[in-house]
């Protein structure tokens, strides 16, 4: 019987590690220099908090956890995103008494049941940030932009921001109710999936990614002119901030597309997404928004907060897209090539070397030239041959 990998899934290889090193080590020197901690949280969770958190009427709940019931009977679910996570960890562990806000990043393996494509797998690995204990604008634009300099500083070029606002529930209202009158009126031209949307939830058809649906919200109620009060105020502080961004990043550009809505329930106000110029399908790059009644859904106080998170699969394939150079993994400092009977006594120098904080390994004892051929082959900076005459 031949075992395979599961669907979905993939081996990160060491000839792989390169570009996943240089997006690991890129992610936590960006997120530490804007003051960020790591979290790391557990990989399953009960699966009332996704439920709860994530919306029952999602398709990550609807149709892509990964739940079963363990030995207990409890209902555990596999963690499909990393936010819900964080504010139950901040709930629990009383981060609310530490000075606020509070700013956390993780890098940690999601689980989703989707139809495996190029960006698009059922094991995926992700790189967020939260920052807990703020409503204003400016960290909103300071998340905004350490999303743009965590990706300028992989090496990719020819991104930009789409964002939009939300609004807040009680202005939301009205915004639904003329949303689901326009989508009523043009029911009979949506695709059957986006029907269905439409009687669950009308907000996640503007989420759609069917041609004939897009090209329909392009008629659709706007959600930023629906906004009102502090909302707008906020909103207009943030464009601000967001236009002062380009006199240090002058590549940074943003659109407002009143389609982006996010496949989460838990979003309010700013959400946004940077993706390539020009990009179609499943290519957006990083995505997050503000979630400020999540904690309070997952039984906190009323805590406001925002957050991104970024599926390195993903990057890792623009960067290949975009030919991005990386530093390759090094090779051992000393290759020992043993001939004759000097065996121990290559086994013991290596482990001299090593002790000396040298990296060493033995070649394979074959021949001569089959040794040196593996030395060339591993990359070695230098290589020693240990005889018979140089042991005695």
């Amino acid at each position: 019987m031949n075992f395979k990998r599961p669907r979905g899934t993939s081996d990160i290889l060491p000839q792989d590690q390169p570009h996943w090193s240089h997006v690991y080590s890129t992610a936590s020197k960006i997120a530490e220099q804007f003051g960020f901690g790591r979290i790391d949280t557990p990989t399953f969770e009960e699966t009332s908090l996704f439920q709860r958190g994530v919306g029952d009427e999602t398709d990550i709940v609807q149709k892509e956890m990964y739940s079963f019931d363990d030995h207990g009977g409890d209902s555990i679910t596999l963690r499909p995103e990393g936010t819900a996570s964080v504010c139950r960890a901040y709930i629990e562990n009383g981060l609310h008494n530490l000075p606020q806000p509070v700013r956390m990043f993780y890098m940690a393996p999601m689980f989703r049941y989707e139809r495996p494509q190029a960006g698009r797998v059922r094991q995926h690995h992700q790189f967020g940030c939260e920052i807990i204990g703020d409503s204003s604008p400016e960290v909103d634009a300071e998340i905004i932009e350490l999303g743009w300099k965590y990706i300028n500083d992989l090496g990719l070029k020819g991104v930009t921001l789409r964002l939009n606002n939300l609004g807040d529930p009680t202005a939301r209202s009205g915004y639904l109710s003329d949303l689901e009158k326009y989508f009523t009126g043009v029911a009979n031209q949506l695709p059957q999936i986006d029907q269905k949307r439409l009687e669950r939830a009308p907000l996640r058809v503007l989420d759609s990614k069917h041609p004939v649906t897009q090209s329909l919200t392009d008629a659709a109620p706007r959600s930023v002119d629906y906004i009102t009060g502090e909302t707008k105020e906020h909103w207009t502080s943030l464009l601000t901030l967001l236009d002062n961004l380009k006199t240090n990043y002058p590549e940074f550009s943003y659109t407002i597309d009143h389609r982006l809505v996010r496949g989460l329930d838990y979003y309010n106000r700013t959400v946004f997404e940077y993706e390539p110029i020009g990009a179609t399908g499943q290519q957006t790059l990083l995505a997050g928004g503000r979630y400020d009644p999540l904690i309070g859904i997952l039984g906190g106080q009323e805590t406001p907060a925002i957050g991104f998170g970024s599926g390195i699969e993903r990057m890792i394939l623009e960067m290949k897209k975009q030919k991005v150079t990386v530093a390759q993994l090094k090779g051992p400092k000393i290759i020992i090539i043993t001939v004759g009977d000097s065996g121990k006594a290559s086994a013991s120098l290596a482990t001299e070397l090593r002790t000396a904080g040298i990296s060493t390994i033995l070649a394979p004892k074959r021949s001569l030239k089959a040794q040196m051929r593996y030395a060339n082959n591993q990359a070695a900076e230098n290589v020693l041959i240990l005889g018979d005459r140089e042991v005695n």
